[in-house]
């Protein structure tokens, strides 16, 4: 019988520790998330199109300096704080909890990032997406979301074409979700995709297993399974397409 993740039919899930793979640039941390280390012998540090969740710190008055990004898909997720982006195309934008940004680099993207010295200390996701084609048009979406509501998922981007207000150039959507402690949801799934949830705070039951800060898990198959919070938690999870061409010539999400 074959075992490999995309062969399952019934749920399985895959738990991950908080990740020991980080950088320290002083006012500048990052850690970075490999979904496809949570599944044994998968031989893709990346899972299908999402490659890499990456928790960033930024101290207030800190400068990332311009630079460039190609063949990825960045979204910038802001949960609270704020995060000012500069580009070359002239554009002055600023992400908080009301706003999204993905940034399609395609053949070449710059852009630098900032935080004022009387901005909050911020905590953010970045997340890496592969896309389908190399040298696509780059360009940048920002865009305002729907309130959260408590205890629903809130669609964030997709492919092109779906009811999410933003898009990436392939086959993965994104969610997010407050829960508050002994709420109970199900996970986003769909038939034929595989689900990765992170957990930005708090702590959670999915399924039988539990995930508690800034740990994740990796889910497949078709069967509903349910998320509870065993404390107040904000999650994100991630509705993957296993199967979805991808390339893998990004800057930093190869």
């Amino acid at each position: 019988m074959d075992e490999s993740p995309s062969a399952q039919t019934h749920s399985r899930i895959y738990t991950t520790l908080r990740t020991d793979v980080s950088q320290n640039q002083g006012k500048f941390r990052i850690h970075f998330n490999f979904p496809g280390r949570a599944v044994p012998d998968h031989d893709d540090h990346g899972y299908g199109p999402l490659v890499t969740v990456v928790e960033s710190f930024m101290d207030p008055g800190t400068l990332i300096r311009m630079h460039q990004h190609k063949n990825e898909e960045i979204i910038s997720w802001v949960p609270e704080g704020v995060m000012r982006h500069d580009d070359r195309q002239g554009n002055q934008l600023v992400t908080d909890a009301d706003h999204l940004m993905v940034m399609n680099a395609g053949r070449g993207f710059w852009h630098s990032e900032e935080t004022l010295a009387d901005d909050p200390p911020l905590r953010m996701l970045q997340i890496f997406v592969r896309p389908h084609s190399l040298d696509l048009e780059p360009g940048i979406q920002h865009e305002p979301i729907p309130d959260p509501v408590a205890g629903e998922w809130r669609h964030l981007f997709g492919p092109e074409g779906t009811d999410a207000p933003l898009y990436v150039r392939n086959d993965i959507d994104f969610y997010d979700c407050r829960l508050a402690a002994g709420a109970t949801t199900t996970l986003p799934s769909r038939p034929g995709r595989h689900t990765y949830l992170y957990v930005f705070d708090g702590a959670v039951e999915v399924g039988d297993e539990s995930v508690g800060y800034t740990e994740s898990a990796l889910v497949t198959g078709d069967d509903d399974v349910a998320v509870t919070a065993t404390e107040d938690a904000t999650i994100v999870a991630f509705s993957i397409n296993p199967d979805a061409t991808v390339t893998r010539q990004g800057t930093i999400g190869r």
